[in-house]
């Protein structure tokens, strides 16, 4: 249970006991428990889109974009504009790639990204004619499943890095919680099944393209990862 409220702690801005920040074992586990933070935050988000059942849509999209943003912290958001900024500026070279990834700078490339990133995910929830109940739940929640089967098959590049302390997580309960989160999106029909190939497309097409740069990944390119899965599967569901 200390790993699920460390998922809680780092994954989003709910309050959890202090503690469990200094619990190495816990942070260790908490890894196996990031797609269900990731359910935790689509159920919220869910709530949030009951209640503004009655607002018009482009101001209900708008104020989930921003809760979205306000209850994970922006975490994955600065992971993905130092990856934009590394993969431009870094101009296929690994240890410039990294180098950029430290700097807290964020330059022309990394705006762009967010921008086009915050400005799909309005969009694509502005689109949806009803609550879109099967996307808020599925793309936060396959996002951050995509980040544990990211630790779990391949390796972390950044010694010290934020992500050290799962490099060592549990694997079998893991894979379990992979296949725990792929047969509940099944349950969504033909929702989920889309969500689960445009998760699945996403995640094999960064991860090549992260060893191919990197020989692995760091946390920003993770987060860059979750963002991505989110988009995708946020614009996949309101094109269906």
């Amino acid at each position: 249970m200390r790993g699920l409220l460390a998922a809680i702690g780092f994954l989003t801005r709910l309050p959890v006991p202090p503690q469990v920040y200094d619990d190495a074992r816990a942070k260790s586990a908490s890894l196996a428990w990031y797609p269900l933070v990731g359910l935790l935050i689509g159920a919220l988000l869910s709530g949030l889109a009951w209640l503004l059942r009655d607002t018009p849509s482009m101001l209900s999209a708008g104020m989930l974009v921003a809760a979205w943003v306000v209850l994970t912290g922006a975490l994955h958001l600065d992971g993905l504009a130092d990856s934009a900024d590394a993969w431009v500026g870094g101009l296929g070279d690994r240890e410039k790639t990294l180098a950029i990834m430290k700097d807290p700078r964020c330059g022309p490339a990394g705006v762009v990204a967010l921008v086009l990133v915050l400005l799909l995910k309005f969009a694509a929830l502005a689109s949806f004619a009803s609550i879109p109940w099967a996307a808020l739940l599925l793309a936060p929640w396959l996002a951050r499943a995509c980040l544990t089967a990211l630790f779990v098959t391949t390796p972390y590049v950044r010694s010290g890095g934020l992500g050290s302390a799962l490099a060592d997580a549990p694997r079998q309960a893991c894979i379990l919680a992979l296949i725990l989160t792929a047969i509940g999106s099944l349950l969504f029909g033909w929702h989920g099944l889309l969500a689960l190939a445009f998760a699945a497309s996403v995640f094999g097409l960064w991860r090549q393209a992260c060893v191919n740069r990197l020989g692995g990944f760091t946390g920003d390119t993770a987060g860059a990862l979750a963002e991505i899965v989110e988009l995708a599967i946020l614009v996949g569901l309101a094109m269906r």
